[in-house]
């Protein structure tokens, strides 16, 4: 039986800015789970777009023109809501990823 290892909590790339104007140099593992969690909203946001997109009718997300904005700002939370909760697990895999190569480079 394999055990997965623990995954780090996660840092939100606002107090990883906060970090760093104070001097304080933010830890490797928070900031690879930040950057993972970042890139798992933007692949999300992809995927919430596509799915948005033949969307018309009444309501406020329907139609064209100002509709379409306000679109993308809801499917940016949803994306960003999403992956801060865990996601579809694509984070994970990324945070690993990052980890086994900051060791890599370490060795």
């Amino acid at each position: 039986m394999t055990t997965t290892p623990a995954l780090a909590p996660q840092t939100s790339p606002a107090a990883l800015a906060a970090l760093a104007s104070s001097g304080t140099k933010p830890d490797p593992k928070a900031k690879a789970r930040a950057q993972a969690t970042d890139f798992e909203a933007v692949y999300l946001n992809a995927m919430f777009g596509q799915m948005f997109t033949d969307i018309d009718g009444e309501g406020p997300f329907g139609g064209a023109g100002a509709p379409g904005v306000w679109r993308s700002f809801l499917t940016d939370a949803y994306s960003k809501t999403f992956a801060k909760a865990g996601g579809v697990g694509l984070a994970d895999h990324v945070y690993r990823s990052q980890l086994q190569q900051q060791e890599a480079r370490a060795n």
